[in-house]
């Protein structure tokens, strides 16, 4: 199999589902097949990475989504960022995330500095 840049939508689609075959066919790594699915995943990412790029969330909702994901309330937050009011201000976006709570956030909830600092 030759693999090659993808440079239409069509042929992107088309690698994908040769992907998809060559999972079906339950390719192995160390094989000839393997390398030519890793070389396929390799220019699958890169025509992603071009041509469909992804946001980081607002570093508001990924502290909220991740709150959710703990099952942590407003009141958890107190013990790292302040006050009751000071919590909700920052999770209202009344007040500014500083650089000293970005990385206490980052620290103990394990949110990426990078989605925090988007």
């Amino acid at each position: 199999m030759k693999v090659s840049l993808i440079k239409t939508e069509k042929e992107y689609l088309e690698a994908l589902d040769l992907v998809d075959e060559m999972f079906d066919k339950k390719v192995k790594k160390d094989t000839s097949g393997g390398n030519d699915l890793e070389l396929l995943l390799l220019v699958i990412k890169d025509y992603e990475d071009k041509h469909y790029t992804i946001s980081f969330p607002d570093p508001i909702e990924a502290i909220k989504c991740t709150m959710k994901e703990k099952g942590l309330k407003n009141k958890d937050l107190e013990k790292y960022i302040g006050s009751k009011s000071y919590v909700s201000q920052i999770l209202n976006k009344k007040k500014p995330l500083t650089v000293a709570i970005l990385k206490i956030l980052h620290k103990n909830l394990n949110i990426p500095s990078d989605i925090l600092l988007a």
